[in-house]
């Protein structure tokens, strides 16, 4: 092709996307939805015997087990025809690997490939839960030795050390669920605990208006003879069924039982089958800082010409904030690392991210890069180095449903054209 030919194919590529975006530059405003984009479902941590081959081998297995249940959004996965061999192979779906060393034994940390386990769900057959999930306002009341409280979130609630709380935090973190507890401030309402424990909806619907949620849950827990019940009622998104319940023995067990029923109900609702997975994966990229039609065309145009992408297109505008649909190949992790290679597009940390705040370009210190394989470090405290971070997403109310069906976390960069000087620009 003759360079006439191909500077027109390159321009008509771009018009073809400048153009619909210049009316949808007038669509400034926004309507908000409670989903949380959950990070951090390919990434798990498990017990080890030790850093023998065998033992790492069989760490990988418990691993991957563990991120199929959260990505298929099945407790009862092992039971699926295939998934054996599938564990068995679990190394082939491997990324990166941690061993991690603590008193308190051996742990493995390991993250598997977004792409590589989503094909590999639906290669058996199996659903695939997506990244972004129904965001729920758990009140939960507890009563212990005859006295009522209410689980609370932050460090200085009464409760947000208890058993009780860090059960329920660490069964939503396993199954990739984001869950809310009210703040703290709202411990000490006798009334509203009333109304939680009675399951009555609407004082409690008021509280928890300005409180970041899809639904709510009403939890009340007490004890029944050597076991522990918890009954529930949702509210909200068409989940109002009436009270269903489980029962355990221990604060642990009940937490994960009542969590596996929200995963597997939320799942079984929103989760994509294995004949619409595809083979080309897509990820929603928002790009904040976006100003003006030669910066969208720029960024078009970077990362039309990226290795890994297949196709772009424009998803919505939201003032300076875009919303790009990439269609790529390989892994997303390969994504990320060729995006890097332009300092134009500086990525936002979680908290950058949910604030839509300026921020500024990352140092080194602040790499989120991922160890080498078979890194040994010290072991952290799992609560104070959490594997999940939930993002609310704003989207417009017509594309709720097809924001559930995104299998892959959204990407977050700022748009920072004077970072960088290149010669691209001039073409």
């Amino acid at each position: 092709m003759s360079l006439s030919g191909r500077i027109s194919t390159r321009a008509a590529r771009l018009l073809r996307h400048i153009l619909p975006l210049a009316g949808a530059l007038a669509l400034l405003a926004v309507f908000p939805v409670g989903a949380a984009t959950v990070s951090g479902l390919y990434t798990v941590e498990v017990p080890v015997a030790g850093g023998q081959p065998g033992q790492l081998r069989q760490g990988y297995a418990d691993g991957l087990e563990k991120v199929l249940i959260r990505v298929s959004g099945n407790s009862n996965i092992r039971g699926q025809a295939g998934v054996q061999s599938l564990l068995e192979d679990a190394e082939t779906l491997l990324q990166s690997y941690q061993l991690l060393r603590g008193e308190g034994g051996d742990r493995l940390r390991m993250s598997f490939g977004a792409v590589g386990v989503n094909r590999a769900l639906a290669s058996i057959d199996a659903p695939v839960w997506g990244a972004n999930r129904p965001l729920t306002l758990a009140w939960i009341a507890v009563e212990e030795r005859g006295s009522r409280s209410l689980l609370t979130s932050g460090a200085g609630a009464d409760n947000a050390g208890s058993p009780w709380s860090a059960a329920f935090r660490q069964a939503a973190a396993d199954r990739g669920l984001p869950i809310n507890l009210p703040p703290g401030s709202m411990a000490g309402n006798r009334e509203l605990l009333s109304d939680i424990w009675g399951q009555f909806t609407s004082r409690v619907k008021s509280a928890s208006g300005a409180l970041d949620h899809d639904l709510m849950a009403l939890v009340r827990v007490s004890r029944s003879g050597n076991q522990w019940r918890a009954g529930w009622i949702f509210d909200g998104m068409g989940m109002d069924e009436g009270e269903q319940s489980v029962t355990a023995g221990s604060e642990r067990a009940l937490a994960e039982k009542v969590i596996d029923r929200w995963a597997d109900a939320f799942a079984s609702r929103y989760a994509v089958a294995a004949g619409d997975v595809g083979d080309l994966p897509r990820v929603e990229i928002i790009i904040q800082g976006v100003s003006t039609l030669q910066d969208y065309g720029n960024i078009i145009r970077v990362l039309d010409n990226l290795t890994p992408v297949q196709d772009v297109g424009a998803s919505r505008v939201a003032g300076d904030q875009l919303t790009l649909r990439v269609a790529f190949s390989g892994e997303l992790e390969q994504l990320r690392e060729y995006i890097a290679l332009d300092t134009r597009f500086v990525p936002l940390s979680k908290a950058e991210a949910v604030n839509s705040e300026p921020a500024e370009q990352s140092s080194p210190e602040q790499s989120t890069e991922e160890p080498p394989v078979g890194a040994v470090q010290e072991s952290a405290d799992a609560m104070s180095d959490p594997l999940y971070a939930y993002q609310p997403l704003l989207s417009g109310s017509e594309e709720v449903e097809e924001t559930f069906e995104s299998l892959y976390e959204i990407l977050h960069y700022r748009w920072q054209p004077a970072s960088v000087i290149s010669t691209d620009d001039a073409e």
